[in-house]
C-alpha cells in the first residue's frame, strides 16, 4: 500500500517533471507552463486533477478538442483568455469552464495579461480517448492512457 498525503497546499506539490507529452516542435510552444499533479499524489486514479501555473504570454496546450474525456477548469488567479470555436472569452479568478468529450469544440487557454495565472484543471481518465488540433497537423491516441501523436495523414511522431 501506497502512502498518499491527506491533505496538502496545491501549489506547494512538486511540478511535473515532464513538461509535456507532444512532440517537437509543438512541446517548445508551451514552454513556461507549470503544472502541479495532485490527483496523483492522492492516488486517485478515476480523474486527474492539476493545479496550473500560466506566466504572461503563454499558453495552457495547443487547441485541442477529446472525443472520450471530459475537462473542466477553474481559474484560481489572475485572467486568461478562453479560445474556442466561438472565439474568445476572458475568465478571471473565479470563473470556470467545462469541455463536455465528442462536442468537437476545441479550446484553449492563453495568460495574455502580465501577471501570473493560476487554474485547477480536472479530467477523467478513460483509458481510450482521442484528441484533435484542429489548428495544428497533429492528432494524439491514448490506448490505456499511453499517448500516441501522429501527423493528421497518420504518419507517427518520432
Amino acid at each position: 500500500m501506497q502512502n498518499h498525503p491527506l491533505a496538502l497546499v496545491a501549489l506547494n506539490a512538486a511540478p511535473r517533471t515532464k513538461p509535456s507529452n507532444y512532440p517537437e516542435p509543438f512541446r517548445s510552444m508551451i514552454t513556461g507552463r507549470v503544472k502541479r499533479p495532485l490527483g496523483d499524489l492522492f492516488g486517485l486514479s478515476n480523474f486527474g486533477v492539476n493545479i496550473t501555473t500560466l506566466p504572461p504570454g503563454t499558453i495552457s496546450a495547443l487547441r485541442h478538442a477529446h472525443t472520450q474525456q471530459d475537462e473542466f477548469v477553474y481559474v484560481v488567479s489572475g485572467c486568461l483568455v478562453l479560445l474556442t470555436d466561438e472565439g474568445r472569452t476572458e475568465l478571471s479568478a473565479g470563473m470556470c469552464a467545462g469541455f463536455k468529450a465528442g462536442s468537437g469544440n476545441a479550446h484553449q487557454l492563453r495568460n495574455e495579461s502580465t501577471m501570473d495565472a493560476v487554474y485547477l484543471e480536472v479530467g477523467d481518465r478513460t483509458p481510450v480517448d482521442e484528441v484533435i488540433y484542429p489548428d495544428d497537423d497533429l492528432v494524439a491516441r491514448s490506448e490505456n492512457g499511453v499517448w500516441v501523436f501522429s501527423h493528421k495523414d497518420g504518419r507517427v511522431y518520432p
